[in-house]
């Protein structure tokens, strides 16, 4: 099925310029719940966090947070799977239980090693509450006890190898998101680590403020990142989209969108910038509602937002990112409702498969917080560029 592009109205971004592409996407599979996960997984309602990757073993790997809702609760787990054939036949690796919520299962696939990093959190749904990350490491057929890593709450959202060099974009203050003050604006760190081994990692603080979930990729000519500034900082609150010179990859330029671009996943194509991440069914897809922050407080222009947020209905969509005037445009919805968009992708030949997580998407029109406390799958879909 071919998709043209889609154009959707935002204020505080510059005139778009696209290329001229097509995207294929083919038959839409889920995965969870269905035949053939082992008996010995307890697939519970909500199914959402997740991600792949093809490990060097010639396995491919998948791990996915199940629990009652979307909310935090002492039932969720971490399942990690592994298939030697596609996922037409599943093999149980890992069952992560520890009375508290967990997430942000992030990969890495380096020299024989499979890194697995998540994030704890605690259990009251109405709060965010970062415990800090934990890590276990798959090495000659064995998964080592699980350890905390980092000792201020950081949280990886995103590593990868680039250009032989293991590499984490990640987060702290993440409880500072939903426990706003108006004395002092939030002061999140987004930072950039390396590291030779996957396993000790040093690297630079390239923002502070608002934005917490962040995403990177690289053009020829620049590098472009897309941070959710969920928080808000001085310009508001939504999204910040940076690009930066390649000589200097974490001095990073940005400018405020007033959309929320959640679980953002980054990707190059045919040397263009895409992003995955949600995408907001109001007027204008703006988080930022543009009260007056002289009559509005931060947290009660954050609480109002937040509130009306919730109220509509979400897709996990494909934009391209512009990486000179950094305008972000949706370019196809991938199928989705409600509760959506916590994307990974794997590069398959002739194209791209993404794995993400959806409310039922024949009902479109399903409300954000209905959908965080409805039944959630996990999918996968074949897609590709079209010129």
């Amino acid at each position: 099925m071919l998709f043209v592009l889609l154009f959707a109205c935002n204020p505080d971004a510059p005139p778009a310029t696209i290329p001229s592409t097509e995207i294929a996407l083919g038959e839409l599979r889920t995965v969870v719940p269905a035949a053939p996960i082992p008996s010995s997984v307890s697939v519970q309602t909500s199914n959402n966090n997740l991600d792949v990757v093809d490990h060097t073993d010639g396995r491919l790997y998948f791990a996915f947070r199940t629990g009652p809702s979307h909310f935090a609760s002492d039932a969720v787990q971490l399942i990690v799977l592994s298939s030697g054939d596609d996922g037409d036949s599943w093999k149980t690796e890992l069952v992560i239980d520890r009375d508290t919520d967990l997430r942000e299962p992030r990969f890495l696939s380096l020299d024989g090693r499979l890194i697995l990093h998540y994030a704890v959190l605690g259990t009251n749904p109405l709060d965010f509450e970062p415990q800090g990350t934990m890590r276990t490491v798959l090495e000659e057929g064995e998964w080592q006890t699980p350890h905390w890593v980092f000792d201020d709450g950081f949280i990886p959202w995103r590593t990868r190898v680039v250009d032989g060099q293991p590499t984490m974009i990640g987060y702290t203050g993440g409880d500072a998101i939903y426990d706003q003050g108006d004395a002092v604006l939030p002061a999140l760190e987004v930072r950039w680590l390396e590291s030779n081994d996957g396993l000790d990692w040093t690297g630079d603080t390239v923002w502070v403020g608002g934005a917490s979930e962040t995403d990177f990729t690289h053009t020829s000519t620049a590098l472009v990142a897309v941070m959710r500034n969920e928080a808000g900082d001085e310009d508001g609150f939504g999204s910040k989209v940076c690009r930066a010179d390649l000589d200097a990859p974490t001095d990073w330029e940005c400018i405020h969108d007033c959309r929320k671009f959640d679980s953002p996943l980054m990707f190059t194509h045919d040397d263009e910038a895409w992003l995955i991440a949600r995408r907001n069914l109001n007027d204008d897809g703006c988080f930022d509602l543009g009260l007056d922050p002289k009559e509005y407080g931060h947290t009660e222009r954050f609480t109002r937002y937040s509130a009306a947020y919730w109220q509509h209905p979400k897709r996990c969509t494909v934009w391209h990112v512009n990486a000179v005037t950094l305008a972000v445009t949706p370019v196809v919805d991938l199928p989705s409702a409600g509760d959506t968009c916590f994307p990974s992708i794997l590069d398959r030949a002739g194209g791209y498969e993404v794995w993400n997580y959806t409310s039922d998407p024949t009902r479109p029109s399903t409300p954000w917080l209905e959908g965080q406390q409805s039944p959630t799958v996990i999918t996968r879909q074949r897609m590709r560029f079209v010129q």
